[in-house]
């Protein structure tokens, strides 16, 4: 099964010898042993190569399936056995502002823990087997494959700093006072902003978005610099509005995203629930919508 499976997925019975590191007549051998035993041709000569025939690729796909199962099964045999760290995968805005001021804290609590963060924009991949869990926000329903432990509600606002040219203007203004101001957004997430529209019944239509950065951190580094009013999850920049480096004057609104720990229902331990109720505790503050 590991020769053809190597030969179906390279379409190639040479290259499958060499990543197995035997001679392609060994490989030719093991795929004619395994069609013999099962009475039905799998593969087929196609000019200098290979190809599939059906039951070929109903096999392929099968063994891959189980391949990857075994494989995943060995890397966590190695991960428990070698008292490995856990890799937590998290969002690099969330962790820059939020996560790494309270990381102190979280290895003293926690020193079992012994926590490596990876961080990431954009769809950060749960699934990942270099990864033990996935900090992220997400809208359910959840996967069946996963372990979600729900942190809480997301919520969005409208943030600026003191040092903004027009903040004195707009501190104290009425909400629709953002429809005459270009606003930043994160590149990733262009609908943010009329989402917000929204739920505050403004016409989004008639936003004027300004500036996108690639990334949400970059984002929020132009807002605290003053050379705009972005839009930001409330727990990304807690810590922005305790300082007043940021403010928040028309509060924050709930979207259906939720902010939760992913974990493969297939490596979830002790540790996962112990990271879930350390970071439920710590986010309750920030997770709770402002008036």
């Amino acid at each position: 099964m590991l020769a053809f499976e190597a030969a179906a997925r390279l379409l190639s019975v040479s290259k499958a010898g060499n990543e197995l590191h035997v001679t392609h007549g060994a490989i030719s051998r093991q795929i004619r042993v395994l069609e013999s035993s099962l009475g039905i041709a799998l593969i087929e000569k196609d000019g200098r190569g290979i190809k599939l025939t059906d039951s070929g690729v109903l096999l392929r796909d099968a063994s891959a399936a189980a391949f990857d199962r075994v494989r995943n099964a060995c890397a966590e045999i190695r991960h428990r056995s070698g008292n490995l760290p856990f890799v937590l995968a998290c969002p690099g805005s969330l962790l820059a502002r939020w996560f790494i001021p309270r990381l102190d804290k979280l290895n003293q609590e926690l020193p079992q823990l012994r926590l490596q963060l990876t961080a990431g924009e954009g769809e950060l991949d749960p699934r990942n087997p270099n990864v033990d869990a996935t900090l992220c926000f997400a809208a359910p329903p959840w996967p069946d494959d996963m372990l979600v432990h729900d942190l809480g509600a997301e919520y969005i606002g409208a943030v600026l700093s003191p040092r903004y040219a027009n903040y004195a203007s707009l501190v104290d203004a009425p909400i629709s006072s953002l429809l005459h101001e270009p606003l930043m957004y994160p590149a990733s997430r262009p609908q943010a902003w009329a989402q917000w529209a929204q739920a505050n019944q403004l016409p989004g239509d008639s936003l004027q978005l300004g500036t996108a950065f690639e990334h949400l951190y970059y984002l929020l580094e132009a807002a605290t610099a003053g050379l705009g009013v972005a839009i930001a999850p409330k727990q990304v920049v807690a810590d922005d509005l305790a300082a007043r480096r940021l403010e928040a004057p028309w509060g924050f609104v709930q979207t259906n995203a939720r902010l939760s720990l992913w974990v493969p229902r297939a490596r979830a331990d002790q540790r996962c629930a112990l990271l879930a109720d350390w970071l439920g505790k710590a986010l309750d503050v920030a997770i709770q919508p402002k008036s």
